[in-house]
């Protein structure tokens, strides 16, 4: 082990450590009770920007779980939300923005106001770390074992739900726009991208021990767009958190990148790269550098199904990993109807060597 004895944190700084550390996309979330029972007190926003609620949020899966990383309660959207996007998240539709289409339009964003804005998360975050680092443990796991995760949505994914104003299964508008107005769309990558570098340093500084970058419809570009609006951008991003808070890991989800993920991992400097549920994870692992620590990528669907299927997956991409760092997680969030037995199966398997 090393200094950091955090297992997960260890990993993530290029140890290979068996059996590796375990954490789930959306592992605070509908899918536990006390989380449903949370939710009817609160609107979304709120939640995210109550410590008390975001606390407690964040801790429920590792008090009932013991996980190896907690990962903060919040949302990509925060940060178009905190720079002055109207943002409101309705029941059944998901989030509903001002949709950001012109020069105008981002010329009312004010990247000065997310500090003020995001303080709560930010105070949220040095209340999980003295959390995390006390003396107690948390449910299952032992005191001093957990790492905490801050987050943020990668440029192209937060610019997809601020150009279309909503959710997408293809995100048309924000496409065609990047074509037809390269310089419009340009300004608002270079802009989330500076704002996005500048938020994850803070989240640092209030307490994150490493951060993760989610690009979840990175797969929707071309080679070409990728590099522009994925690669580079997430270069960009890693090179100001590395000169800031040198050591800090990043992880990158290029999610649905395809055979572009192997780029992304040789030029964008991450730590570690999450890979969803259609990556041959031993095929990418063979094709990126040694020092890559790759992260995941069971299907959420079998956590659904549960039982001796997702027992056999599991393991199946736990060995097949062994003596490269790893962090075992999923290839995309846990499914809202999962039986929480189900995971609880799923963190016992990884951990059954």
């Amino acid at each position: 082990m090393t200094e950091t004895r955090k297992p997960l944190l260890a990993t993530l700084l290029g140890e290979a450590t068996w059996p590796p550390p375990v954490w789930l996309m959306r592992q605070a979330g509908r899918f536990l009770p006390e989380f449903r029972a949370l939710r009817e007190k609160a609107d979304f926003i709120t939640r995210c920007m109550t410590p008390d609620m975001a606390v407690d949020i964040t801790l429920q899966p590792i008090r009932r779980f013991g996980m190896d990383g907690a990962i903060l309660f919040s949302d990509i959207l925060i940060l178009p939300w905190a720079m002055g996007q109207s943002l409101e998240f309705v029941p059944g539709r998901g989030p509903v923005l001002g949709a950001v289409r012109s020069m105008a339009d981002l010329e009312r964003l004010d990247p000065t106001r997310v500090k003020q804005a995001t303080q709560p998360i930010m105070e949220t975050l040095g209340r999980l770390r003295k959390a995390v680092d006390g003396p107690e443990a948390i449910g299952p796991a032992k005191p001093g074992q957990v790492t905490l995760i801050g987050f943020a949505g990668a440029p192209f994914t937060v610019a997809c739900y601020m150009v279309e104003g909503h959710g997408s299964r293809e995100f048309e508008e924000t496409r065609r726009l990047a074509y037809t107005d390269p310089a419009f769309f340009d300004r608002l990558i270079d802009l989330l991208t500076t704002a996005t570098a500048d938020m994850l340093c803070d989240q640092i500084t209030a307490g994150a021990e490493a951060v993760m970058l989610f690009d979840s419809w990175s797969g929707l570009l071309p080679p070409s767009q990728f590099r522009r609006h994925v690669i580079e951008p997430t270069r960009r991003i890693t090179e100001i958190i590395n000169a800031r808070h040198p050591g800090v890991p990043v992880i990158g989800f290029p999610r649905l990148g395809g055979l572009m993920a192997i780029e992304y991992g040789h030029r964008t400097g991450v730590n570690a790269m999450a890979l969803d549920t259609g990556a041959d994870m031993k095929a990418v692992a063979e094709k990126v550098p040694d020092t890559l620590v790759l992260q995941g990528n069971l299907d959420p669907v079998r956590v659904l199904a549960g039982g001796e299927g997702m027992r056999t997956e599991a393991h199946a991409i736990r060995d097949a990993m062994k003596g490269r760092p790893h962090v075992f997680n999923l290839g995309h969030g846990v499914i809202p109807t999962t039986p929480p037995e189900h995971v609880g199966d799923l963190i016992k398997t990884i951990r059954d060597v």
